[in-house]
């Protein structure tokens, strides 16, 4: 049974951890990109991230309730339900994208507040400006994705992504060092350009996919079948829902980015460094990441049928197959770490240090792998609500507070000052998630009564 299940989950597992690293790829695209043409086009580049990648995982996150809401469908027969979910998580998608763009739009005035290095602001608010572009169509891609993925067909986004990244790094060249189409004249922009490439990217793609979904098996969902008002009790569920999700990745994705502007008062070749080291832990991650989105659409298929028994399997598997990752790639990691950093940057002083953070990228693979495969499993539960509260205990009240004691020097350690404490305070955050949520799990898995209370959010 142990055998079947694994076969099962990765062979979900496998196009979601391609697509994943696709997209992890087009960022690591910008940070060599960007760091090759300059450390403040490099900076700039990170400084924007930072702002918008929370934003749109937090509404990410929101639509992700699509996933168990329609693989628990899938698995109880009643596909034909689901096109009226996405019409209308659709209606969310378009109000979250408004209030994005709001924000990108103001981004300037936070990284004034901060205090970041001054010479990296104008780079990232030019390239928040041109991202902004592709927030509508980059939400709506998400919608359908996960629609795909309730339905266990996770192909279609793999393609898509792939091909995204394929796009990714001409544009980004053409668009960062200028180039003359005919009568069309682009000027050089720099890491600014990142941004222009990407948001073009983000309509292409939700396009093909879109067209995709419209003719494939998915039209047994009858998604397009009809135009839907907005259901005020339907987007209350699916808010109900996703909130926590996107609230539990928002928490962590924005820790990651609070830290990353605060190290920007440390100087650029600390940022630098950092966003380095920041991209090979995310390249690193999608892998486990992928691992939690194909258990969540297990266990979802699962409680659907009513096969709480394989629910759990599912989950054990799926966290056991997390932590095996993780000590591999941990080894990869201490053994390669200097010339990993070496394909980022020609910069001695940002590569030394970057060199130095990825002991920290090797040890938090054992915490940060076991914790979102541990969620993932939790929401095929359409448990949200309890894991929101973990993440907000072990990101904010413990691991932020560490890293900017020691980062800061309010508690002088000599080897975990500065850039450093910070990554002390991630890993001191994420083992109290590993611990609580794998804890979460196994407590709730036992409990078929609640299971099947949750089942019918």
């Amino acid at each position: 049974m142990v055998r079947t299940e694994l076969a099962q989950l990765l062979r979900l597992a496998f196009p979601i951890i391609l697509t994943q690293l696709s997209q992890m790829g087009m960022g690591v695209a910008d940070t060599v990109m960007a760091g090759r043409y300059g450390a403040v086009d490099l900076a700039g580049v990170a400084l924007g991230g930072g702002v918008f990648w929370p934003l749109i995982m937090l509404c990410a996150g929101v639509l992700m309730a699509i996933t168990p809401s329609v693989s628990q469908l899938h698995g109880g027969g009643e596909q034909a339900r689901a096109g009226e979910v996405i019409r209308q998580a659709g209606w969310i998608a378009l109000g979250a994208a408004l209030l994005v763009i709001v924000a990108l739009r103001s981004a300037e005035r936070l990284f004034g507040f901060i205090e970041v290095d001054p010479s990296a602001i104008p780079v990232a608010v030019d390239y928040l400006d041109a991202i902004a572009w592709g927030v509508p169509p980059l939400l709506g891609y998400f919608a359908l994705r996960y629609l795909c993925e309730g339905m266990s067909w996770t192909l279609p986004a793999m393609v898509i992504a792939f091909t995204g990244l394929l796009l990714k790094l001409p544009l980004n060249y053409l668009f960062m060092h200028g180039f003359t189409l005919g009568p069309l004249t682009v000027e050089a922009m720099g890491g600014a350009g990142c941004g222009w490439a990407s948001a073009l990217i983000m309509w292409v793609e939700f396009v093909v996919l879109a067209a995709i979904v419209a003719r494939s098996r998915m039209r047994v969902t009858g998604l397009f079948a009809r135009f839907s008002v907005p259901d005020p009790r339907e987007i209350g569920r699916l808010v109900r829902l996703g909130l926590p999700i996107g609230l539990t990745t928002f928490l962590e994705i924005s820790l990651f980015s609070v830290v990353s502007l605060l190290i920007g008062r440390l100087g650029v070749e600390a940022l630098a460094a950092h966003q380095i080291a920041m991209n090979v832990g995310g390249l690193a991650f999608m892998i486990p990441m992928a691992l939690g989105i194909a258990v969540s659409i297990r266990v979802g298929f699962n409680v659907g049928a009513k096969d709480l028994a394989g629910a759990r399997r599912s989950g054990r598997v799926a966290i056991g197959v997390s932590f095996a990752f993780a000590a591999v790639a941990a080894v990869l990691l201490l053994g390669a770490r200097e010339w990993v950093a070496g394909l980022y940057t020609t910069d001695s002083a940002v590569l030394v240090l970057a060199a130095e953070l990825m002991v920290f990228v090797a040890l938090w693979q054992f915490v940060d792998d076991t914790q979102v495969t541990a969620i993932g499993a939790l929401r095929g539960f359409k448990d949200t609500r309890v894991p929101l509260l973990i993440a907000l205990l072990a990101y904010w009240i413990i691991g932020l507070p560490v890293g900017v004691v020691l980062g800061f020097g309010y508690v002088e350690i000599e080897a975990f000052g500065g850039v450093r404490g910070f990554w002390v305070g991630f890993c001191a955050g994420l083992f109290v998630a590993a611990v609580v949520l794998v804890a979460r799990f196994a407590w709730l898995s036992g409990r078929d009564d609640r299971i099947l209370a949750f089942a019918q959010r």
